[in-house]
């Protein structure tokens, strides 16, 4: 039950058609830092301090 390609090729165009090419770059960025904020928040929780 997984996307396919057919799938990805309707997201991307979805994508492109709304945020226009020049700013996915941008908006690429901005996912990353987010995933890795996310990353380090939750491995701060997981380091013991005392």
């Amino acid at each position: 039950m997984g996307i396919g390609v057919a799938e990805l090729l309707v997201i991307v165009l979805i994508v492109l058609m709304i945020f226009g090419a020049n700013r996915l770059p941008a908006l690429g960025r901005g996912i990353g830092r987010g995933i890795r904020n996310f990353r380090d928040a939750t491995r701060e929780g997981d380091d013991p301090q005392d």
